[in-house]
């Protein structure tokens, strides 16, 4: 976990240190953002997540929290790291004994001019872990929630 963990760091800050700003419309804008909140970071109780723009409207993100982590490809439906996004992505729930499920999802993310953003969506669960309740049914499509807050870094 912590080798997976430190990978994702390098990676992210490899792609940052290539290049911090894009050309929209004649003006410099950031090319990355930082998001905290709720049920962010894949699905964790608090987490947060980095966004990389690799062109204009496409791009990574990495995230994790208390407990969990997450990746995923994005779609930005203007050429800015502002702008509100589709995206597909991977939660892990949970690490090790207290793992409670996987799921892949895809998402509609809405951010606002300033700082809010939330996304919904629809997954499906890949797998379950040992906290998942033997009583409770898994159902095949599940709804995916987060809110926060994000800053353009």
């Amino acid at each position: 976990m912590k080798s997976t963990l430190l990978s994702i760091i390098i990676t992210i800050f490899t792609i940052n240190s290539y290049s911090q700003t894009i050309i929209v419309k004649d003006s410099l804008q950031s090319k990355n953002s930082f998001t905290i909140g709720i049920l962010e970071g894949g699905g964790s109780l608090i987490g947060a997540d980095i966004e990389i723009l690799l062109i204009k409207k496409f791009g990574i993100q990495f995230g994790a929290g208390l407990v969990g982590y997450g990746a995923g490809f994005t779609f930005h439906l203007k050429p800015s790291i502002r702008s509100s996004f589709i995206s597909v992505q991977y939660w892990h729930q949970g690490i090790g004994r207290s793992f409670t499920q996987s799921v892949v999802s895809a998402n509609f993310v809405y951010r606002g001019k300033k700082w809010f953003t939330f996304q919904i969506g629809l997954g499906a669960t890949l797998d379950k872990g040992p906290v998942w309740p033997k009583e409770t049914k898994q159902l095949p499509v599940i709804l995916t929630y987060a809110i926060g807050g994000y800053t353009p870094i």
